[in-house]
């Protein structure tokens, strides 16, 4: 027989199966260990020698240190996570916010002012300035934007 018929025989289907759930349930472990610890730097309850005594815990008796750890603090491990799931959407959206219209965007008034500063210095014409200014006022452009794409200035 060949080498890889053998192979075959010596390593059936179920045993197959095992090595792959042994597997993946050890990288799944890895992953629990890795949020546990992640848990316990994020805490801000515990002290720090409280940190350092959980961690020494789970490093030198991993499995008993986990299994303690899930069932002394699990639920709050879980309200943890929640929490700073909802300050960093909090923090995105107030970032979005202030990018989108934040301090640094004029206003529709002030824009309005500008255009009609530049109509007065005859940069634009009426026309030009009734179609810029409708753009202000429906949201879909600025002075800046209207003042660029005006013809060049009469004299």
């Amino acid at each position: 027989m060949s080498a890889q018929t053998y192979l075959a025989y010596d390593y059936p289907l179920l045993s197959v199966f095992w090595s792959m759930l042994l597997f993946f349930l050890g990288v799944l472990w890895f992953v629990l260990l890795f949020r546990i610890v992640v848990d316990i730097f994020r805490d801000d309850v515990l002290s720090g020698w409280a940190k350092a005594g959980w961690l020494v815990f789970t490093i030198l008796l991993p499995f008993l240190g986990v299994f303690v750890y899930v069932i002394a603090r699990g639920k709050d491990m879980g309200r943890r996570e929640i929490a700073q799931a909802r300050a960093q959407q909090e923090a995105f959206d107030a970032h979005i916010r202030e990018a989108a219209g934040g301090p640094g965007r004029p206003s529709s008034a002030d824009e309005l002012s500008k255009l009609s500063e530049i109509r007065a210095r005859g940069d634009i014409t009426d026309e030009e300035f009734r179609r810029a200014k409708e753009l202000v006022l429906t949201g879909h452009g600025s002075a800046e934007h209207a003042g660029s794409t005006a013809r060049t200035p009469r004299r």
